[in-house]
């Protein structure tokens, strides 16, 4: 069986003719923020969403999202589950954890789900407001710094002697 990366598997998300996720840029987001209210559904991890996110966004985790999206789980989420019909937004830091999310949520019912391409980073790059866990507005370059950590050594792909 052959080995997908990470991108190869968003990229084939995008890609697809029978589940095509579709994406829209941060610019697109704030005008459909002033005509209509999607449902924001951020699937960063909780501590992810804690230090930075959206105003008005919903953390569901990537890992739960599943049964987060359907009854009797644990991880239910009423509000989420009857969103299947309504506009989505799906967010996550740089906009692949979000097409992954897409393609579940389409192959669950959910009619309208989008993803944020570039994520929340993009979303800061475009000088749009974040928040912290307490609704204080953060500043932009701080908001920076905290999305752009850097990559660690033992992250980083082997490089072959």
């Amino acid at each position: 069986m052959k080995k997908e990366s990470y991108k190869s598997l968003v990229q084939a998300c995008l890609d697809s003719k029978n589940n095509k996720v579709n994406e829209i840029m941060p610019w697109d987001l704030v005008d459909l923020l002033r005509s209509k209210a999607p449902f924001l559904l951020d699937v960063r991890e909780l501590d992810e969403f804690k230090i930075i996110q959206m105003k008005d966004s919903l953390n569901v985790p990537r890992g739960i999202l599943e049964s987060a999206c359907d009854y009797d789980y644990e991880e239910t989420v009423p509000d989420l589950v009857v969103a299947r019909d309504r506009d989505i937004v799906v967010i996550c830091r740089s906009g692949y954890r979000s097409v992954l999310a897409c393609s579940v949520m389409q192959l669950m019912g959910y009619r309208s789900v989008v993803s944020l391409k570039t994520g929340i980073k993009g979303w800061n790059d475009y000088d749009q407001p974040l928040f912290d866990a307490n609704n204080n507005k953060l500043d932009g370059d701080d908001a920076w710094e905290i999305l752009n950590q850097p990559v660690r050594k033992d992250q980083k792909t082997p490089v072959e002697p």
